[in-house]
């Protein structure tokens, strides 16, 4: 099946009864939507909210802006400054609180894939300048003792208690924080946990509660963490970005976050998708965007990219594609990255703040020799896959693609009204000119 090219006929299906049957050109995977089974509700549910401690505001979990000290020491913070923003790169302790950072880059605590796994496995030396700063860092009293404290913080997550923690020697405790200063796994953390004026604490802060200029930061600020990470070890292959929101999609906090977790290898996607392009190098056009098209799926467009209901995913899902002939995000422009993050944004906005959904980025590895555009594709996690899905590998997905498009077409109609999103063409206002991703040579 793997091998097999899927008739574009067999993409959507609608049978006799409204059962719809979908197959991901790409992955090949079959999904039904099961007349009835989608209606049920979407949002996690606060009946009774508590009410928020104004005290507590931006010290609600690890990731507030009155916490910094709970997290390894950060890499860089965006901060504003007058009427426009500045990058502060490797802050010593000693100014954490300074300022306040609208979005700050930090080492995992947790990391995926480690550092050590790049030590043993690959003989990664740590960058010159990047072990410099974390002597300079260690270097003062507080900064080692902050240090410390995290690292103690990690043993005790593994199971040791204060005393098992301190048999180890301080030298060894401040080996096991190379991972804190040269380690490939990132989260970028935005500032508010709650919105602006938030008296209850469902009212989190989303991606879709950022204004449209504060979201081109956050998104261009993720792609100079996914360069800075490719510059500085060169055995990554492929750096996968994703942004888990509210704890029923895979988040730690319920505070707004991406992660960048940087592995050896391009991934089975990506090794599926090359297979595929290699075939056809057009088909990113023909089977995904051009087909959204003809089957006016399209809930969005941009002169930089464009936006539809998806097909074939096993979770409803909003894809956004860069229509750009550049393949990897940190070689956009400042209009193209501005293009997509408006899409982006008004997907989130559209979508709510307690839809559970996963953010996941996919771009051209380096080492590709064929061109395969930018996209990002928003995955509502409104259902849970059961045993069904287990024996049969059919996926029940309670939202067909018509569904979703319906569902947040009007909400980006409201927003564009209310000034809330960006300008941008929704629906039937867009263009849909076929071959309109420009990745491929072929049909610029």
């Amino acid at each position: 099946m793997l091998s097999q090219v899927i008739p574009e006929a067999n993409y959507l299906m609608r049978m006799a009864d409204g059962t719809i049957k979908q197959i991901n050109p790409f992955t090949h995977t079959e999904v039904w939507t099961v007349p009835g089974r989608a209606n049920r509700p979407l949002g996690v549910s606060s009946p009774n909210p508590a009410p928020l401690d104004p005290a507590a505001h931006d010290a609600y979990c690890s990731f507030c802006a009155r916490r910094y000290l709970e997290t390894p020491p950060e890499k860089v913070r965006l901060i504003r400054s007058g009427d426009g923003m500045k990058t502060l790169r490797h802050l010593h302790v000693e100014h954490l609180f300074d300022t306040v950072a609208e979005f700050r880059r930090i080492p995992n605590l947790f990391e995926i894939v480690s550092f050590d796994y790049w030590q043993q496995n690959f003989d990664y030396q740590m960058p010159k300048h990047i072990a410099a700063h974390k002597l300079d860092y260690l270097a003062s009293e507080s900064g080692r003792a902050h240090v410390l404290k995290v690292v103690d913080q990690r043993l005790r997550a593994a199971g040791l208690d204060e005393a098992e923690c301190h048999l180890l020697s301080v030298d060894e405790r401040l080996q096991l924080a190379d991972a804190f200063f040269a380690g490939g796994h990132d989260v970028i953390v935005a500032r508010r946990h709650f919105i602006d004026g938030a008296t209850h604490e469902h009212q989190l802060a989303s991606s879709g509660t950022l204004t449209p200029q504060e979201h081109d930061q956050y998104l261009c600020f993720t792609v100079d963490a996914l360069r800075d990470l490719f510059a500085h070890n060169r055995y990554i292959r492929y750096v996968a970005v994703f942004q888990n929101w509210l704890k029923q999609a895979g988040a730690s906090f319920d505070h707004l976050h991406k992660q960048l977790v940087a592995i050896d290898e391009r991934g089975v996607q990506n090794d599926l998708a090359l297979r595929r392009v290699r075939d056809n190098p057009n088909m990113y056009n023909e089977a995904a965007v051009n087909f959204a098209g003809y089957r006016n799926l399209v809930v969005a467009e941009n002169d930089y990219a464009i936006a539809f209901a998806g097909f074939g995913h096993r979770f409803p899902t909003l894809e956004i594609f860069s229509k750009s002939e550049r393949c990897e995000p940190w070689t956009h422009s400042a209009d193209e990255l501005r293009g997509m993050s408006d899409l982006v944004h008004a997907c989130h906005a559209a979508t709510g703040s307690d839809v559970p959904c996963n953010e996941e980025w996919y771009y051209k590895p380096p080492d590709v020799d064929v061109p395969m555009p930018w996209r990002i594709l928003i995955k509502w996690r409104v259902s849970n896959p059961a045993g069904f899905e287990g024996g049969t590998r059919i996926y029940v997905n309670t939202i067909d693609p018509e569904g979703l498009r319906d569902r947040v077409v009007p909400r980006l109609f409201q927003l564009k009204n209310e000034g809330k999103i960006a300008p941008m063409k929704i629906a039937f206002e867009c263009a849909c000119i076929p071959n309109c991703l420009r990745y491929n040579p072929a049909v610029r």
